[in-house]
């Protein structure tokens, strides 16, 4: 489909170029969300007569874009995701995961804004693009993380996924025998009510005996 941008696209071209796209592409995504006209000569009439209006608001959305950009580049948003022992994740990270975590972090950010060749699978700090305008696009890092204490680690620079350290092992080997041994000390109380009928039955037949020698 050839269309009129209205605004400068990535590679696409600048605002007023006349392209021509797929037509899913147009119908899905430019069209509605008024990047582009479809190149009639009634919008090419149109374009021309509203090129000044048009180019005004681009360069306003710009500078406004720049000034969210200076604030965006560079932060870090963390995502808790489920993930095995070699930081593979359990399912993915997604565009709509990352704008759900920048959006939280203070910035008002749309799903189609970020740029990912692909959903993001493991662990780590990930470098993700937002596309604030066609001209202003800053970089974040996604910090995906299984807990808030591993993000944490991972932005001091630690790999997450290595095996324990010595101490780490001694830590976790301390743990789980404090646990074995808090688990022993609970089986005496059930043992003890058979060991309690047991005397109970032997004080009976005591006194069973001392009654039998009285009579």
């Amino acid at each position: 489909m050839e269309i009129i941008l209205l605004e400068r696209i990535g590679r696409l071209g600048q605002i007023g170029d006349v392209v021509t796209v797929k037509d899913g592409y147009a119908r899905n995504f430019l069209l509605p969300q008024g990047k582009a006209l479809r190149a009639t000569e009634a919008n090419r009439a149109h374009f021309e007569n509203e090129r000044a209006q048009l180019e005004a608001r681009d360069l306003e959305r710009k500078t406004e874009a720049e000034a969210v950009s200076e604030k965006l580049a560079g932060e870090s948003f963390v995502v808790i995701r489920q993930a095995g022992d070699t930081g593979q994740l359990y399912g993915s990270v997604s565009t709509r995961d990352i704008a759900s975590a920048v959006t939280e972090g203070g910035f008002s950010i749309e799903r189609r804004q970020v740029l990912l060749d692909r959903p993001i699978k493991t662990l780590g700090l990930h470098e993700v693009r937002l596309a604030l305008h066609g001209e202003v696009v800053p970089t974040v890092i996604v910090n995906v993380a299984r807990t808030e204490d591993e993000a944490e680690r991972q932005a001091r620079g630690e790999d997450v996924t290595q095996e324990l350290s010595e101490e780490e092992e001694e830590a976790a080997e301390a743990l789980a025998a404090g646990e074995a041994l808090f688990e022993e000390g609970a089986e005496p109380q059930a043992a003890d009510e058979p060991e309690s009928r047991d005397e109970t039955e032997t004080s009976d037949e005591t006194g069973t005996d001392e009654n039998e020698n009285k009579e």
